[in-house]
């Protein structure tokens, strides 16, 4: 990978060391810079959110569906109230749009019914039943056969990327340290405590390690001697739709759950885009990320019932995440075996709504571990806020091009990206480094082309602030490459056979 991540090498020592870079990892960061401690965040990837946090439904969920006292239920709602608190102050967008569960029978009518007791019981509001006609009324695309719905208007979006980014940034603003492409490989421990992590890049002592690597959470907790919990992945795929067809649906759209999963779902995007998935398929291989035929057909039939007319023809790509599994609840706490170890693991759905509420919770266990929680009076809450284009008024436009004419050149034609954001995206703290960082902290590639018209000018543009060779830059993951050099390219010699 590029040789400008050697400004983020690996310090020697450090209070806490916090492993996975997603959306919990990057929270946690966050709110131990609340502190005057030192904290290193590890991820084994090229960037930020390249695990569960790039590719999952990016719903702030109400909290009708967890069992009461769990986890998920507890973290849910909190996670919810924070979201609201937050998200403005760290350039987090958010829409309240409200979620529908839908009923196709009596039967699926009842489980909405115990679905809405137990939203009450975990301290929601707002939540009613609606028959056919108030739901066909809000949402007229949807199937005349449902028979009613839960709605909970409590129920929100954001982009789980941005929020990764946006929690991350905030972290090292506030003297967190984020260290790309540093795969952990063990961790040291003495007298059944911790004292240092070992990573590819060298070793960091520390007395506090906290375990956010989402499917490789398990991996992390049998470094340190602890067998307490295992994770199965279990990978969803996705199809995401062009924003012509965006008003698809005004809320998220849920079929009735069952016990694997919330089902099928149909559901806006904040950027204006519609997506259908996830299904839920358990895997052996934590890195399969791969999309199927059949998981294609499963998905289109699973919306279909919800929504019979899917506008097929306006899909513009497919995608897969992994979720981890470890049981029906997150693994939060102290390790029961090793000391200074904490878990956030098996952080599957609610997570990302969850996820400042167990960024909370985690710094509450390391005070009651030892870690010394003095406040940090330096610490900003706020992440400046970036110009986006796309948004402005002409006079807003005009006067940010006199200002700077980088913000005067589009290069990505399908979401009205300049070359501006995509300069401010690569110059921000944790700033992107590849193709797909761009992509996904500023949309250049998002659009109906997906990245075939402004993918070039985007990597130029890559090398150029990176000072480095087109060739160094990648798409995404260390290796994707996207041109070779002149000396390894393969030469069309003329067939004179």
């Amino acid at each position: 990978m590029l040789e400008a991540s050697a400004s983020d090498r690996l310090p020697t020592q450090a209070d806490v060391v916090v492993i996975g870079g997603g959306v919990v990892g990057c929270a946690i960061a966050r709110e131990l810079s609340r502190y005057r401690l030192s904290v290193v965040v590890l991820e084994r990837a090229p960037d930020v959110a390249m695990g569960t946090s790039k590719a999952n439904s990016g719903i702030l969920h109400a909290g009708f569906d967890a069992e009461p006292g769990t986890w998920k239920a507890r973290l849910n709602v909190r996670g919810a109230r924070l979201y609201r608190e937050i998200s403005e102050d760290l350039g987090i967008p958010r829409r309240r749009v409200g979620s529908l569960v839908v009923a196709q029978d009596a039967d699926q009518l009842a489980t909405l019914e115990e679905l809405r007791l137990r939203g009450i019981e975990n301290g929601l509001t707002g939540l009613a039943l609606w028959g056919r006609d108030e739901l066909l009324a809000h949402e007229p695309n949807l199937s005349p056969e449902l028979v009613g719905a839960l709605w909970a208007p409590m129920a929100a979006i954001v982009c789980p990327f941005t929020a990764t980014f946006a929690f991350a940034e905030n972290a090292i603003r506030n003297g967190a340290r984020i260290v790309t492409e540093c795969a952990v490989t063990g961790i040291e421990v003495v007298d059944n405590r911790v004292t240092a992590v070992k990573t590819s890049l060298g070793r960091i002592a520390t007395s506090y390690v906290v375990n956010a690597a989402g499917v490789h959470s398990g991996e992390v907790a049998l470094m340190a001697g602890d067998d307490s919990f295992t994770i199965t992945p279990r990978r969803g795929e996705y199809v995401l739709f062009d924003h012509s067809v965006g008003d698809l649906v005004r809320s998220v759209v849920f079929p009735t759950p069952t016990k694997l999963s919330k089902g099928i779902l149909v559901a806006p995007t904040v950027h204006g885009n519609v997506f259908i998935g996830p299904n839920a398929s358990d895997i052996e291989d934590l890195e399969d990320h791969e999309t199927t035929r059949h998981g294609f057909a499963e998905i289109i039939s699973g919306a279909r019932r919800v929504v019979p007319n899917l506008p097929l023809g306006n899909a513009i790509t497919e995608f897969a995440g992994i979720r981890a599994v470890a049981g029906k609840d997150f693994v939060i706490g102290l390790s029961p075996v090793t000391g200074g170890l904490v878990h956030a693991a098996g952080i599957q759905s609610p997570g990302l709504t969850a996820a400042p509420a167990i960024a909370e919770t985690i710094v509450e266990y390391l005070g009651e571990a030892g870690l010394k929680l003095v406040p940090n009076p330096a610490f900003t809450p706020i992440n400046p806020v970036r110009p986006k284009f796309v948004d402005m008024s002409i006079g807003e436009r005009a006067r940010l091009i006199a200002a700077d004419p980088l913000y005067g050149r589009i290069i990505c034609r399908c979401e009205s990206i300049t070359e501006g954001e995509i300069v401010a995206a690569i110059q921000a703290p944790c700033g992107a480094r590849t193709m797909d960082g761009v992509k996904r902290r500023v949309r250049a590639g998002m659009g109906r082309c997906q990245g075939g018209f402004c993918g070039p000018r985007v990597t130029a543009i890559i090398a150029r602030e990176l000072g480095v060779a087109v060739t160094e830059v990648c798409k995404d993951s260390a290796g994707s490459w996207l041109y070779l050099p002149r000396s390894e390219t393969v030469s069309a010699e003329p067939n004179h056979a």
